[in-house]
């Protein structure tokens, strides 16, 4: 699987979009900032609904928070993936050699497919789903995208 991860981010290095980030500080810094954008939407969503889930705010009916929170994750979600490619384009090899790098793929695909699971299983808006459901799925989400997010500013401090 690391093989593929390789293959896959050797391509992403060698595109034309990753030559012009590299060259473009003013292309790079939009992409960056629009990264950033991804991350505000997606854990200002996430933080609200997840303490939500945990118990917190209960007059708040998870149904109608769902609502209103998960097209803004989704829609961050989107955002930040598509871009942190894009970043990671600029140096991908360096990138996939970080442990940093990795623990952050892989928190962010925990907290993803969690998530995506938790929806199929109770429906999009959780109304149907139990208390100990939501409090486990709120529990775990916080402990993914939390770290996640950490994670991600380290490796702009450790550089690839």
């Amino acid at each position: 699987m690391t093989e593929t991860f390789g293959e896959f981010f050797g391509w992403l290095a060698q595109t034309d979009l990753a030559a012009w980030l590299r060259r473009s500080r003013c292309g790079y810094a939009f992409v960056n900032g629009s990264h950033i954008l991804g991350i505000a939407l997606l854990v200002g969503a996430i933080v609200p609904m997840d303490l939500r889930l945990i118990g917190i705010g209960r007059r708040l009916p998870v149904d109608a928070l769902a609502r209103r929170l998960v097209p803004v994750a989704a829609a961050g979600l989107a955002i930040a993936v598509a871009t942190g490619l894009m970043m990671a384009s600029t140096q991908a090899l360096d990138y996939l050699g970080l442990r940093v790098f990795q623990v952050k793929m892989a928190l962010v695909l925990a907290g993803g497919l969690s998530a995506v699971l938790l929806h199929i299983r109770y429906g999009w808006w959780l109304k149907e789903a139990p208390p100990c459901a939501l409090r486990s799925a709120g529990l775990f989400s916080l402990c993914c995208w939390l770290p996640a997010l950490f994670a991600g500013r380290l490796i702009a401090f450790m550089g690839a």
